[in-house]
């Protein structure tokens, strides 16, 4: 029966299996509070260790439960989307290495091995973001890889300042005076891979990639990345006082470009990938505001309804004739009713909608945000991203779901596909229950519970309901309408981060080279170089037969009369 399966199912059927066996294991350390910490001497030398450290707690455990979920699924549906892909096991094996990175990533606690997983993420997505291969994948590949690489010099700087203290072992920091940059270096590293300010137009770039490899990319593994290694270090992190309120100020401005970002694009997968990046800002702002736990707890249902989102986006686009543009597109409900039933419980779980998964990680954020002692600006602009949140998955469902019909009625949209609705439906229940079950089991609340007034209580919900009105109201019909003014068009690029992120490094790089190459390898190193001698010893050895030629005769008579004085003289003598 196996030899039959595709590559990808068998993968599949592997994650979803592990997945299913570890699950016990999480509930009993979590129940026990149990923390196993595992050290494997490679080799020792006199006083010098080279060790591997492996630590297996409910963090890792959990994460890499919700990873697996996920590739499971994602893996399930890529054995439809993909099929047609003469390279199906290729990228099968780059998946699986992916997915392997986060693992690594997870279960090491220590900064040098660490970087096995997260330099292997690094490679990985540039090798899947360009997996199309052409010039537009291509250009977000590099920008992709580009942006991640500040992140990994970072840490190698972080691991060169953490020869002074003797280990690298994240569970074991302490403060030293030298700590203030560690702190710089390993926050800078998490912003790139996490898309923070200033590095935020590499993900929606990313998009580039196929639609199973945006859904894995974009929940659970490259970009939570970042926001787990503050995670895991933020008890030494919170040790410098600037940190949480830089990291505040940076995501929340994350949070709300990309809300208004979204709000103006018309590419499916980007208004997606833009969303991502408004839930990125929400975990950085909770970690900002001093709620670790509740970061991660917001990452794992975030990861278990994003999925779901992308998979069903994909479904749209393949059955759209490869379509991303909303505009094209209009009353998909009729026509796939389970795929808009899940995308539906997607965006109502990244709205906040009460007893969905985003909900309980959601609402409990914005609710310890107000209580929390931060600045009134802060929590303006933190509500007022969280109705855009609203807006603009009012406007993708509005546009995309249940608009008249402007796509080609040539083609029906099937859902037979058994891959494609057990992935959707899994990943759904998922989004549904996970939220109270991980409230119930993870969450250690403080014994002495907070209490808020019933209006700072209906503020979220009252929030999200505004948006939805705003976005009913704003929302335009005209698809025609090809003005682009300039506050849309600066909207469109995320603040300009786009277009100065990728053009003028380009071009900077690009006119170096140039130049350069005239003034050297053109220039300076012909002339004093190769060419130069080859010229030099070419002119001499002319100027030589030249002579030679033109004064045959008067050689001749100068040898005679050498030999003749040479003669006489010896004669003489």
């Amino acid at each position: 029966m196996f030899m039959k399966l595709k590559s990808s199912s068998i993968s599949s059927l592997f994650l979803l299996l592990y997945s299913i066996t570890i699950f016990p294991i999480t509930m009993t350390f979590l129940l026990n509070g149990d923390s196993i910490l595992l050290e494997w001497v490679i080799f020792q030398m006199s006083s010098c260790s080279m060790t591997l450290l492996m630590i297996i707690d409910t963090i890792s455990l959990s994460f890499s439960n919700v990873v697996c979920l996920i590739s499971g699924c994602v893996m399930m549906f890529s054995s439809s989307y993909m099929s047609h892909d003469p390279f199906l096991k290729r990228f099968t094996w780059l998946v699986m290495l992916f997915v392997l990175s986060m693992n690594l990533l997870v279960f090491i606690p220590s900064l040098p091995a660490l970087l096995l997983g997260w330099d292997g993420l690094g490679i990985v997505s540039f090798a899947l973001v360009i997996y199309y291969q052409n010039t537009k994948s291509l250009g977000a590949g590099m920008i992709t890889v580009l942006a991640n690489r500040i992140g990994d010099v970072m840490i190698l700087i972080s691991i060169g300042i953490l020869v002074l203290q003797g280990h690298w072992v994240i569970t074991l920091m302490w403060d030293f005076y030298l700590s203030t940059w560690t702190v710089l270096t390993i926050t800078i590293a998490a912003m790139t891979k996490s898309a923070q300010i200033p590095f935020s137009s590499w993900l929606p770039a990313a998009m580039a990639a196929p639609t199973p490899v945006s859904a894995l990319v974009h929940s659970s593994t490259l970009v939570t990345a970042g926001v787990f290694l503050l995670i895991r270090f933020y008890p030494f992190l919170n040790s410098l006082p600037a940190f949480k309120p830089t990291l505040l100020f940076i995501s929340v401005l994350t949070l709300l470009m990309a809300g208004i970002g979204a709000n103006y694009e018309n590419d499916l997968k980007k208004v997606i990938a833009l969303s991502t990046l408004s839930q990125l800002g929400v975990m950085m702002m909770s970690l900002g505001m001093g709620m670790p736990y509740l970061a991660l707890f917001h990452l794992y249902t975030h990861a278990l309804f994003k999925a779901l989102l992308f998979l069903c986006a994909g479904t749209i686009i393949h059955n759209s004739s490869n379509t991303q543009d909303i505009r094209h597109m209009g009353l998909i409900s009729q026509q796939a009713p389970l795929t808009v039933a899940c995308m539906n419980i997607a965006n109502l779980s990244l709205c906040g909608a009460p007893f969905l998964s985003g909900f309980y990680s959601k609402d409990l954020i914005l609710e310890m945000s107000v209580t929390s002692p931060t600045s009134f600006l802060m929590i303006l602009l933190i509500f007022l991203a969280t109705g855009m949140t609203a807006a603009y998955s009012f406007r993708l469902s509005f546009c995309s779901l249940w608009s008249y019909m402007k796509n080609s009625p040539f083609h029906s949209k099937l859902e037979a596909d058994p891959y494609i609705n057990w992935a959707t439906t899994t990943l759904a229940l998922a989004a549904i229950i996970a939220g109270f079950f991980m409230q119930t089991v993870f969450m250690n609340f403080d014994p002495i519970p907070f209490i808020m007034p019933m209006t700072l209580k209906l503020l979220t919900i009252s929030v999200i309901l505004l948006g939805l009105l705003t976005a009913a109201i704003i929302w335009d019909l005209d698809f025609n309408n090809k003005k682009m003014n300039k506050m849309k068009f600066y909207f469109t690029t995320m603040w300009f981060l786009a277009p100065i992120s990728a053009q003028p490094l380009t071009k900077f790089s690009m006119v170096l080279g140039t130049n350069l190459m005239k003034s050297i390898d053109l220039g300076w190193l012909e002339i004093l170089g190769g060419q130069g001698i080859n010229m030099l010893t070419s002119n001499m050895s002319q100027q030589n037969q030249k002579i030679q030629i033109k004064s045959f005769n008067f050689f001749i008579s100068l040898m005679l009369s050498a030999t003749i004085i040479l003669f006489m003289a010896y004669l003489t003598s």
